[in-house]
């Protein structure tokens, strides 16, 4: 089994994990009332997608 010779500095693991961060998600306004909603995604105030209504709010 392969054992490391010498510790692995703070700025080594540093330089290897520069990646390892959470990543800002995306909005956009909605279209018909101009609430953030994800992309994609029927607006969860309207229910309005690719400016038609698909979902009725009563069902939201």
């Amino acid at each position: 089994m392969a054992v490391p010779k010498k510790k692995t500095t703070r700025s080594k693991k540093g330089h290897r994990r520069s990646h390892h961060h959470a990543k800002t998600m995306a909005f956009h306004k909605c279209s018909n009332c101009g609430e953030l909603t994800m992309p994609h995604r029927v607006c969860p105030s309207c229910g309005y997608y690719n400016k038609k209504q698909v979902v009725d709010k009563a069902e939201i």
